[in-house]
């Protein structure tokens, strides 16, 4: 026998040698003969892979979709409102609140909203309080540049329409009432209104898109309004963003500062941002799990492979094969299988986070180090799940090998 008992060259035989090519040769061996069974050990790694690229992908696209849409519509956008009194009562933001902000010199922008006491409905049939949660708002003609809006058909309230009972409806709340066609009446506090326009949905000032909107001056006119404003959306300079924001409550109200709150929209969409990372870790952590059963799997297969291949290992050892070049052996194979379902894993996390990305219309997002952290950490189970069964085949004696005991 070429080898002692521990796996050894005996003396004075030297020890036969494999080149790099012959190992990967060897290795692929095993798998080319059961490809059923490497299919679906491959498959278990493949899912993990997919599943934590996906995830990643995924988010990554979404977060490039926040930034796009960011950029778009700028950070300097910060939103003024009523909040509550001492008493415990909602405050009220005086008239002049929009005079008194635009005289503040880095505001480049200044619009308002007001809150009008009325419903509005497709016709006069339909019975009172019935409006699906929408609301009707008297708007200024400024209020759709500063928010960032855009009209989705008809067009925006302007000189030539804000003193008449004309109004622009918001995406939510066309779909609501199911109204899109520009020259459409609606009934809106006790009289005709003609719908001139419906809006895109609006990122940064969501509560519009549930709103009617008004002009300002046709809602004293036509519907009650006190001219109180019930939002003011003020755009700043980029960089003095926050010495302004420190002085809105004090110019909006200088009598009572503390009724006012001031806020900037597009922080509402970074904590979404924050939000969805934390599900993202969660759904790593479920991808994890995946790749680790496949893990499992393949170690499985292993197992099961050096145990019907006795034979063949104990042919190789009669033949001079040293023991660790048995483990090398096994430890490849391992390896390639593992490698063969990374590589199928990552291919499929892509498609996935492009199919998705597609189907919202984000741009797609695959970060480099998702798919070099798949592969690596397929490559580490490889190894962890072909060491036992390659450590277990380079023992096997080649007489009891090759008897199949």
């Amino acid at each position: 026998m070429p080898d002692t008992p521990g796996g050894r060259p005996r003396p004075g035989l030297r020890a036969s040698r494999l080149r790099p090519a012959d190992v990967v040769r060897l290795g692929s061996t095993g798998l080319r003969t059961r490809p059923l069974r490497v299919f679906l050990s491959a498959l278990g790694i493949a899912i993990g892979v997919a599943a934590m690229i996906a995830v990643v992908g995924i988010s990554g696209s979404g977060q490039a979709e926040v930034d796009q849409r960011l950029d778009v519509l700028g950070t300097n956008l910060l939103r003024v409102a009523p909040g509550e009194s001492l008493t415990g009562e909602d405050a009220e933001l005086p008239v002049e609140a929009v005079s008194m902000i635009r005289r503040v010199p880095p505001v480049e922008e200044v619009a308002a909203t007001g809150a009008v006491d009325a419903g509005v409905y497709r016709n006069e049939r339909i019975a009172v309080g019935h409006t699906g949660s929408l609301e009707v708002l008297a708007a200024g003609t400024g209020l759709l540049p500063a928010v960032g809006g855009e009209v989705r058909g008809g067009r925006w309230l302007d000189s030539a329409t804000e003193d008449y009972p004309a109004v622009v409806l918001g995406a939510t709340a066309a779909r609501r009432l199911d109204v899109y066609t520009p020259g459409v009446r609606l009934w809106i506090g006790g009289r005709w209104f003609s719908l001139i326009g419906v809006l895109d949905p609006v990122p940064l000032a969501p509560e519009l898109d549930g709103a009617a909107l008004v002009g300002w001056p046709a809602a004293r006119t036509y519907l009650g309004f006190d001219g109180h404003p019930s939002t003011v959306y003020v755009r700043a300079a980029d960089r003095q963003v926050a010495e302004v924001r420190a002085v809105l409550a004090a110019t909006a109200y200088p009598e009572r500062p503390g009724e006012v709150r001031v806020s900037r929209p597009s922080d509402a969409l970074a904590a979404r941002e924050a939000t969805e990372s934390t599900l993202t870790g969660l759904l790593l952590g479920l991808g994890g799990v995946a790749l680790l059963v496949g893990g499992v799997g393949v170690g499985n297969t292993m197992v099961i492979s050096v145990l019907e291949r006795r034979p063949e290992i104990g042919l190789r050892r009669a033949l001079g094969a040293t023991g660790g070049q048995i483990r090398t052996q096994f430890v490849t194979e391992s390896l390639l299988l593992s490698l063969v379902g990374g590589l199928g894993g990552t291919l499929l996390g892509t498609l996935i986070t492009s199919g998705y990305a597609v189907s919202r219309g984000w741009p797609t997002v695959v970060p480099a180090w998702a798919g070099v952290a798949g592969l690596a950490s397929t490559l580490v189970i490889g190894v962890l799940a072909g060491l036992y069964p390659a450590v277990r085949a380079s023992r096997l004696s080649p007489t009891v090998a090759l008897s199949g005991t």
